[in-house]
């Protein structure tokens, strides 16, 4: 029963240290792999790294992309849904909308 106990608490903490953010693209730079956005009324900047998946989300499901995806989003526009570890980024979700 104590191994039980342990583990379920070691799983809550580990899935406690990554944070799942909605955020407005920025800017991104490659040179640096820096990748700048708007969450609320603050920006942040992360690091992305070349284990960091990235995905396109439209009407007809998520599409796995190349990080340089990023270059053609629309600063202050385009939406996107990051998972962070500290200061890295893991995942990006490029979510399409309406063309207006």
């Amino acid at each position: 029963m104590r191994k039980l106990l342990l583990s379920l608490a070691c799983v809550l903490f580990l899935a406690g240290v990554t944070f799942a953010v909605d955020a407005v693209f920025v800017k991104y730079d490659a040179e640096k792999k820096a990748l700048t956005v708007k969450e609320g009324d603050k920006e942040a900047t992360y690091k992305v790294t070349d284990k960091t998946k990235v995905s396109i989300v439209g009407k007809d499901g998520a599409k796995e992309a190349e990080i340089g995806v990023l270059s053609k989003a629309k600063e202050g526009k385009t939406k996107l849904d990051i998972t962070t570890d500290k200061d890295t980024v893991s995942e990006i979700k490029v979510k399409m909308g309406k063309k207006n």
